[in-house]
């Protein structure tokens, strides 16, 4: 463990409250890794077409994870644990720049909660995320809905084993 502290000033017009400030606390893992590489996007149509063939699903209202053991898929050359693709319907969204909105909030809360499935899973597993709903959420409210998915695979997953 190491202590990290962060050192700012505060702004206000009293001149008491113009002082250092310090904040200090524990981190257990400092450097996180929170992109989403090129190398980890889902692109090979062998794994999606087995991805939609022997897949399994979860759903957390309005999304929907379905997910696929890699060990079942003869690609030798695979370097990430993790492979993520998305995916929002033209059924419920009929302009392009709405569905490229949900993509984009769909990959971004992947890419800061993945840690969730990292720490937690020991085989490399494909997934495809999908927004199912006319409703349209903040992106608060699917961050939340995000992790509450991510959370039941990884209980669905640890329970198969």
């Amino acid at each position: 463990m190491k202590l990290i502290c962060f050192y700012s000033y505060r702004k206000s017009s009293d001149p008491l409250l113009k002082f250092p400030l310090y904040l200090c606390g524990l981190a257990l893992r400092i450097k996180m890794n929170f992109t989403y590489p090129k190398s980890e996007k889902l692109k090979s149509k062998n794994t999606i077409d087995l991805l939609f063939s022997k897949g399994k699903s979860v759903s957390k209202y309005p999304l929907r994870l379905v997910y696929v053991n890699l060990d079942l898929v003869n690609e030798t050359l695979l370097k990430e644990q993790l492979k993520m693709g998305v995916s929002v319907s033209k059924k419920y969204f009929k302009r392009a720049v709405d569905r490229n909105y949900f993509k984009r909030v769909l990959r971004e809360t992947y890419r800061l909660n993945k840690h969730l499935l990292l720490n937690s899973l020991d085989k490399p597993y494909a997934f495809m995320f999908f927004y199912q709903s006319k409703d349209r959420l903040t992106y608060e409210e699917i961050n939340v809905k995000t992790i509450q998915l991510f959370e039941k695979f990884v209980n669905i997953v640890a329970a198969e084993k």
